[in-house]
């Protein structure tokens, strides 16, 4: 990413000032996306225009969820300073306590709609495979959530026993499987069932219930449980 020229007469003008004025009294939609990126640029690129960079960036990634959810790395690689490197992941993790905040404290299954939310925000814009549980007690209400295996582009690896184990540990009496596809195609694959009507198997004996395994992806997200498939 070529670095932002300097261009006085955008501070002149008071075009970031108009910026953070519309946002400040119009609200998180006041701006379009390459307006937030381009102000998120500004509090740690000063005195230069950043609104190329902020478009070019969007392009690069795909998008405003695809950029926020885009690690380290992958951001050096398109020439992005450390410090907005910074400047995006706090972004990333405020959005995503909000929602998480959604759904905690209170039984997830009263308000599905949220943790899908949660789930799509965390989950379906990375490039590699993650796979977390999402423990619940008596009331199914979330008591850990907890990222259990990070693979490939294509699988990750989980161990059903180590799943069931940390449950007991924890005395979960529910727990909720998600894990993404990086393909953006949330259709469960043969391993993805196989891998959940063995953990229906071993936690049955236990008292522990399966209540879902669900798969995200960017074109949407599935419940085993909807489609029959547990």
């Amino acid at each position: 990413m070529d670095r932002p020229t300097t261009d006085p007469a955008n501070d002149a003008s008071g075009h970031r000032a108009r910026l953070r004025k519309r946002l400040i009294e119009g609200g998180p939609d006041a701006l379009l996306d390459h307006e937030l990126v381009e102000y998120l640029l500004a509090l740690t690129i000063p005195r230069v225009d950043t609104k190329p960079a902020a478009r070019k960036l969007l392009d690069e990634f795909g998008g405003l969820g695809p950029l926020l959810s885009a690690d380290a790395e992958s951001l050096r690689r398109a020439d992005v300073s450390d410090a907005a490197i910074a400047g995006i992941k706090i972004a990333e993790a405020a959005a995503l306590r909000l929602l998480r905040s959604e759904v905690k404290d209170r039984p997830i299954l009263s308000d599905w709609q949220a943790l899908a939310n949660y789930l799509h925000a965390d989950m379906a814009h990375r490039m590699v495979e993650r796979v977390r549980v999402l423990h619940l007690n008596t009331k199914n209400v979330l008591i850990r959530d907890e990222l259990v295996s990070e693979g490939s582009v294509d699988q990750a690896a989980v161990h059903v026993r180590e799943i069931i184990r940390r449950a007991l540990e924890l005395g979960s009496a529910a727990l909720i499987i998600v894990h993404n596809h990086p393909s953006g195609d949330p259709e469960p694959s043969r391993q993805d069932i196989a891998l959940t009507q063995e953990l229906v198997a071993a936690a049955r004996p236990l008292g522990i219930s399966i209540h879902d395994h669900i798969v995200v992806g960017t074109k949407g997200q599935t419940s085993l449980r909807s489609r029959g498939l547990m």
